[in-house]
């Protein structure tokens, strides 16, 4: 059993930073590729960013250049550093983890966190 719990979303004004952190817990072997979605109000979950268990990153377009996902393995945490918010990143961020190398398609993901509130004000 794999459990994660996002922690560090909050209120902050357009142009401001949060960072996000997901601390997993359970099995290791299940913990390999993990990521960030998001979901807005009235909008389907989006990937944010995702890493390897190589740890090579991607990016989504809309964040690229101001989010960097990052994680620690030690510590079994995952991070997202969001700098330059803006209101439009305003969503519930959910942390996903899966056995597998890469993170695969939404639906076939097999761990998510609660999620956390990110407000952007303008």
């Amino acid at each position: 059993q794999v459990q994660l719990v996002e922690s560090g979303g909050g209120l902050v004004q357009a142009g401001g930073s949060l960072r996000l952190s997901c601390a997993a817990s359970g099995s290791r072997f299940r913990i390999n590729a993990m990521g960030w979605y998001r979901q807005a109000p009235g909008k389907q979950r989006e990937l944010v960013a995702r890493i390897s268990s190589g740890g090579s990153t991607f990016h989504s377009d809309s964040v690229k250049g101001r989010f960097t996902i990052s994680r620690d393995s030690a510590k079994n945490t995952l991070y997202l550093q969001m700098n330059s918010l803006k209101p439009e990143d305003t969503a519930v961020y959910y942390c996903a983890a899966d056995p597998g190398r890469f993170l695969p398609s939404l639906s076939l993901i097999d761990y998510w966190g609660q999620g956390t509130q990110v407000t952007v004000s303008s």
